[in-house]
């Protein structure tokens, strides 16, 4: 039967930051987006239990007024982060204006467009902050696409994406996370609806097929294969054509 070690978990996914610094931007700081939810939350206190407060820093992007902003504020007073409140409402509006002046735009299109300026803005920061940019996702939401292509999708490395919703929840837990932020209801932000609401299924039956094959409503099972299925593209490198043609690596 499957058990989740959280200690076990917490402390490899803390050496695991640690060693992607050493090998892959050494002195340099982690930055995030903080939404104020649980996977930021998270994500920003393993990475200060890895590097320490000074080296992480938080991007908060609200799109106009943003009511639940207070729940980012909390969290980087908490783990004591330097933070950047930076919003995208001009940007968001210039740009779904200057699309709308040439064609029809979807929604979904508009939908998505936030996020995708958010990631700019985080890697905006980090760049001009010698930083590696914190992806955010978890396993759950890997698991059927629920996230935009391109925006909170991307990042340099991923503590959670190996994690579903509960154990992320469960690693909250053990480093003394904010249990308001830990248990909020997790919203996209963008279209007004909970994150359940437009998978149409609960994380805990998404997280109990995923990690044990069973599911009792066969509807929403196949839901979940059917959304699996359709964005695998997401968690895969770019097609490229290859003409088979070796490249010559010249020796050091």
């Amino acid at each position: 039967m499957y058990r989740f070690d959280v200690e076990k978990a917490t402390k490899e996914c803390i050496a695991w930051i640690r060693q992607f610094f050493e090998e892959n931007g050494k002195g340099c700081n982690a930055v995030l987006g903080i939404s104020g939810g649980k996977d930021s939350t998270i994500a920003a206190t393993l990475c200060v239990a890895a590097l320490g407060a000074d080296r992480v820093i938080g991007v908060l992007m609200p799109n106009g007024e943003q009511p639940d902003i207070d729940c980012s504020y909390q969290i980087c007073k908490h783990l004591g982060i330097r933070y950047y409140e930076i919003n995208i409402k001009d940007c968001f509006d210039g740009l779904k204006n200057a699309i709308e002046g040439q064609m029809d735009i979807s929604n979904q299109t508009v939908v998505n467009m936030a996020p995708r300026i958010r990631m700019t803005t985080v890697y905006a920061v980090s760049q001009s902050n010698n930083g590696r940019v914190v992806n955010t996702c978890n396993l759950s939401e890997d698991w059927v696409g629920y996230s935009t292509r391109y925006g909170d999708s991307v990042g340099d490395f991923s503590p959670l994406s190996h994690f579903t919703v509960q154990e992320v929840k469960e690693i909250g837990k053990y480093l003394g996370a904010p249990l308001n932020l830990i248990e909020k209801t997790p919203s996209d932000g963008l279209c007004g609806k909970t994150d359940e609401d437009n998978l149409g299924f609960t994380y805990a039956e998404l997280d109990r097929y995923i990690r044990t094959g069973e599911i009792d409503n066969l509807e929403h099972k196949a839901l979940i294969d059917r959304k699996h299925k359709l964005n695998l593209f997401k968690l895969k490198l770019m097609p490229s054509f290859d003409m088979g043609i070796e490249v010559a690596i010249p020796e050091e």
